[in-house]
């Protein structure tokens, strides 16, 4: 048994049917942890999503910034962008049934030393308070206002965390933090513009995994959404979203060694970032 976690996917349909059979992939004996963005920009969102879909139990997804976009545009609480690549989901026969399971999946996942998310965790947060957090977002997401809260999902603000939060600003905190930071100031004040490499973070703020004393920190956090950054792997942090829809590779790591696996890009996208 193995478990192989997966960089962000995006569509990137063949590369993942290529990654899978360059691990061998075995349904009945390995596990796949996918980080998230499932979908968008690339050009196979919704033959990725049904794959995944299929492995059922053995497949653990963690919700990205571009998966919960999608599930906005399909409520009617958010728009297209350029460049989105959701029509073919949209307009599919299966459609619903593929929302619902995408709205059941998760905003974080721990399990031994390792915990799961799309872009990261603050640096005040425990494994376990993330979780606790998280698990509020996955309640309104499962639950029958779920539309009410992609609504209030979108927003930059308030851009850092307090225990006196409540309602949506409070969920709108836990969700930008999961699935869309990654810089932010020692006190976790967070940046949303910053996309770029580490070299260029503006002053004053710095990857939130290089926070001096993060409460996350002796557990190893595994995340993507930051295409920049590459592949980066540290004792405690494991970036793995190498930019397969921009022309990099799509990556896997076996958990149980950190072995590295990837598989070229077939073909980059032009799309922009989000």
């Amino acid at each position: 048994m193995a478990t192989y976690a997966v960089g962000d996917i995006q569509g990137c349909y063949t590369e993942l049917l290529q990654l899978m059979e360059k691990i061998r992939f075995d349904q009945v004996r390995d596990r796949l942890w996918l980080v998230g963005d499932l979908v968008n920009r690339g050009p196979g969102s919704l033959q990725v999503l049904r794959l995944i879909k299929s492995l059922g139990e053995c497949a653990i997804t963690v919700l990205g910034n571009h998966d919960l976009h999608l599930l906005a545009v399909a409520n009617g609480t958010g728009r297209l962008h350029r460049g989105d690549t959701l029509d073919d989901i949209l307009n599919a026969p299966d459609r619903e049934e593929l929302l619902i399971w995408l709205r059941n999946q998760r905003m974080l996942h721990a399990e031994g030393d390792y915990v799961m998310v799309h872009a990261g965790l603050l640096p005040g947060w425990t494994v376990e308070k993330a979780a606790g957090l998280a698990r509020e977002v996955e309640t309104e997401l499962r639950g029958k206002n779920h539309a009410e809260f992609l609504a209030h999902m979108y927003g930059n603000k308030p851009d850092a965390w307090s225990e006196e939060l409540v309602g949506y600003s409070r969920q709108r905190v836990i969700t930008n933090a999961l699935t869309r930071m990654r810089i932010c100031t020692e006190n976790g004040k967070m940046e949303f513009d910053f996309k770029a490499e580490m070299q260029s973070i503006p002053q004053g703020y710095l990857p939130w995994f290089d926070v001096p004393d993060r409460a996350s920190s002796r557990s190893t956090v595994i995340f993507g959404h930051w295409s920049a950054l590459g592949l980066m792997v540290r004792l405690n942090a494991i970036a793995l979203d190498t930019g397969c829809l921009w022309g990099g590779p799509l990556t896997a790591m076996r958990l149980e060694d950190r072995e590295v696996i990837q598989v070229d890009c077939v073909n980059s996208s032009v799309a922009r970032h989000w």
